[in-house]
């Protein structure tokens, strides 16, 4: 029998869970599959991506294996929390992935790997600068019915397993009677990542999220006490402490999620910082947002300099590779998933609002589609994955990256078309005439002084990029053929 088939069957999967929560079992499970991994991407698309980048997606996955393994050892994750994780990883990764190959054979391009989600744009803060301008008196959000489908749907038409929650605050929403928790209980074969500000986050929440088993709460921070306060109001950080030490007891693994301004740029990639959260407070993962100019008062001066940005890479690298720590930023970390991953490329995402309006990605406010719209008219997901829109941005993503070769490929450490190609990305959302998801992004698409403030920002970060991205990545691959242009 396939072994495969196997490890599916409830009674191997409880015992697989059982003795992989022990130390040694699963210290050597982990072991045989770094191995496995590092000769898979040493060994596979050499000629299409630079050696370096194949590294760095490596020691990114060893990171986060190592951090899941931390957590068992450490207690940060509860034995039921443990057995109800591996079991969803299982159903998901052993399965096969027939609807997948499907999509890869009809459309020539695998799959979108998953889809985000903001189902309310209400939110109990009212932090300065949020992208999604949420606050205690916008009470827009999807029903509970078309978020279900959208999870359904992905799982159909994708064989995407794995859903991000974002908001507003999502444990705040409530729809048809059904909560977040509702949704996760609903779809136990889809595992959830949900970015919160954790104030709601109690003993009771934390029973509720461990009972589940397949949610993890990402809780924004700022820096320490005062950047939080600072930013989201006085007292928060003490309320996510009190969540941390809930999310503890009850073993629920979670992690940070950090805004990177020029204020706090330095305090975020401090040694403290890191000591603080992940050895004193238990986190993870971390994931790095840098600020981007859009949503409630938007402001160029808060984005990170671009010499900043360069001394973020600098040392997110650093705590990957030699402290083996879970940290992505978004930006910094291109090099992991082959460049942008929006617009639901192969594995990357889509993003969908409280309001149904379906966009590239939470950061690039602007849409064709609207999936209440689409389902009433019998459309499905890739309705919206098709759309012109879409389909440049990909068109985009392939010339620039991920159909070039290992000596040729556009620099991935300024992956972003809305925030780092700017000027190619206002004119692609003129010409497929995309529509501002709010008022805040028709302002910022007319404003003159933000076309040129970011296009001109692009430029400057390009241009000390691309001096680490051609010596450290496109460099080794032309001494190879014995270049002497390098």
């Amino acid at each position: 029998m396939n072994p495969k088939r196997i490890l599916l069957r409830s009674p191997f999967k409880e015992i697989t869970a059982g003795i992989l929560y022990y130390d040694f079992p699963r210290m050597l499970t982990v072991n045989v599959i770094e191995k496995r991994i590092h000769r898979k991407l040493s060994k596979s698309d050499t000629d299409k991506f630079p050696r370096k980048m194949q590294d760095d997606k490596f020691c990114m996955v060893r990171s986060l294996m190592r951090a899941i393994d931390d957590g068992v050892k450490n207690g940060q994750i509860s034995r039921q929390v443990w057995t109800r994780f591996l079991n969803s990883f299982l159903r998901i990764y052993l399965k096969k992935h027939n609807k997948a190959k499907f999509f890869q054979k009809k459309y020539g391009f695998s799959p979108p790997g998953f889809v985000t989600i903001s189902p309310t744009k209400l939110c109990n803060l009212r932090c300065s600068g949020c992208y999604a301008n949420s606050s205690s008196i916008t009470n827009a959000e999807l029903d509970y019915e078309i978020v279900s489908r959208i999870v359904k749907e992905q799982k159909e038409l994708w064989s995407s397993h794995f859903t991000v929650i974002s908001g507003g605050e999502p444990l705040i929403y409530k729809s048809e009677g059904k909560t977040i928790i509702d949704l996760a209980r609903e779809h136990s074969d889809t595992f959830f990542l949900m970015y919160t500000n954790g104030t709601l986050i109690n003993d009771e929440m934390a029973q509720k999220l461990a009972e589940a088993g397949n949610i993890t709460p990402a809780i924004s921070v700022e820096g320490f006490e005062a950047e939080t306060d600072g930013r989201r109001g006085k007292g928060i950080h003490r309320k996510i402490l009190e969540a941390f030490d809930s999310l503890r007891k009850f073993g629920v693994p979670y992690g940070i999620s950090i805004t990177a301004t020029r204020s706090n740029a330095g305090i975020i990639m401090s040694d403290e910082f890191f000591d603080y959260y992940f050895n004193q407070q238990g986190a993870i993962y971390g994931w790095v947002f840098q600020y981007m100019p859009i949503g409630r008062n938007y402001n160029l001066d808060l984005m990170v300099t671009p010499d900043q940005r360069v001394q973020m890479y600098h040392k997110t690298w650093e705590l990957i590779r030699e402290k083996r720590i879970f940290l992505a930023d978004f930006w910094n970390c291109g090099a992991v998933s082959s460049g942008c991953i929006s617009a639901g490329r192969s594995g990357g995402y889509m993003y969908i609002d409280w309001d149904g309006n379906v966009m590239p990605c939470v950061f690039n406010p602007y849409k064709v589609h609207n999936i209440i719209e689409v389902y009433r008219e019998g459309g499905d997901l890739n309705t919206a994955l098709f759309s012109s829109f879409f389909k440049g941005i990909r068109n985009w993503q392939e010339e620039y990256a991920l159909n070039t070769s290992a000596k040729t490929m556009g620099n991935i450490i300024v992956p972003c078309p809305i925030r780092d190609h700017y000027e190619t990305m206002h004119e692609l959302i003129n010409r497929t005439n995309a529509q501002p998801a709010d008022e805040a992004a028709c302002q910022a698409l007319l404003d003159a002084k933000y076309y040129h403030g970011l296009v001109e920002y692009g430029k400057h970060v390009k241009k000390i990029a691309d001096e680490i991205w051609d010596r450290e990545y496109l460099g080794p691959e032309r001494k190879e053929l014995g270049h002497s242009d390098v």
